[in-house]
C-alpha cells in the first residue's frame, strides 16, 4: 500500500512537472510580436525572445505584455504543480517552467532567458523574496545603465534567491501566500538560476538584456 501511494505521488509530481515544462515553451513574445507586428523577436534587435528586446524593438506596451506574460507562466506552472504534488511539486514546476522556457522542444531548445519566468516562480513559492526579485527585473529590463549589467545584477539577484531560500527553509519564517519552506525552495531557487545563468552564457555576451 505504501509503495502504491508512493508510485502514486511520484506519478502526480511527474505530470505536474511535464505539465510545467510544456507551459513553459508557450513563447509569450512570439504571440505578442506576431499580433502586434508580425515579426519576430529572434531576427531583431538582441534577437532574444523576451520582455527587454520586445520593449527595444516594438515599444514598452509589447515589453511589459511579454513580461506579464512570462510571469504567470511561472505563476501557473508552480500552481499546477502545488495542485498534483504539493509544496515538492510547485517549486519543482517553477523550475520546470524556467526550462521550458529556456529549452523549449518546440523551438530546437533555443529560447529565452527566464528571468521573468523565474519572477513569477518567486511570486508563487517564494513570495517574501518577491519584491527583491521582481525589482531587479524590472530594472534591468527598463534602466539603461542596467542593460550593460544585466548578467552580473541577474546573479546577485540569484544568489540572494538561493540565499534567501536557505535561511527560510532554516529558520522556518512564515512565507507568506507560498508554501511552507523546505529545502525544496534553496533548491529549485538554485536550479534555475544555473539555467538562466547557463542561458546568458551560451549567448556569448553576458551583459545583454534580460528576458
Amino acid at each position: 500500500m505504501q509503495i502504491t501511494g508512493t508510485r502514486g505521488k511520484l506519478n502526480r509530481l511527474g505530470i505536474g512537472v511535464g505539465i510545467a515544462y510544456l507551459l513553459g515553451t508557450v513563447s509569450t513574445a512570439d504571440i505578442v510580436t506576431k499580433k502586434m507586428s508580425g515579426s519576430d523577436l529572434r531576427t531583431q534587435g538582441s534577437g532574444n525572445p523576451g520582455a527587454a528586446n520586445a520593449m527595444k524593438v516594438l515599444g514598452k506596451k509589447a515589453g511589459l505584455a511579454v513580461m506579464a506574460g512570462d510571469i504567470s507562466k511561472g505563476v501557473a506552472a508552480c500552481a499546477i504543480g502545488g495542485a498534483l504534488a504539493g509544496p515538492t511539486g510547485a517549486h519543482l514546476a517553477g523550475t520546470a517552467s524556467v526550462a521550458g522556457h529556456c529549452y523549449p522542444v518546440t523551438k530546437g531548445f533555443k529560447g529565452g532567458k527566464g528571468v521573468a519566468t523565474s519572477v513569477g516562480q518567486c511570486l508563487a513559492t517564494f513570495p517574501a523574496y518577491f519584491p527583491v526579485d521582481v525589482g531587479v527585473a524590472a530594472a534591468t529590463a527598463a534602466v539603461p545603465a542596467w542593460k550593460q549589467r544585466a548578467f552580473a545584477a541577474t546573479l546577485a539577484s540569484s544568489a540572494c534567491w538561493v540565499v534567501g531560500g536557505i535561511v527560510w527553509w532554516a529558520k522556518g519564517w512564515r512565507n507568506l501566500w507560498g508554501p511552507k519552506p523546505t529545502v525544496m525552495l534553496p533548491i529549485s531557487a538554485l536550479l534555475s538560476s544555473a539555467i538562466i545563468a547557463e542561458r546568458f552564457l551560451a549567448a556569448g555576451n553576458p551583459n545583454p538584456p534580460t528576458d
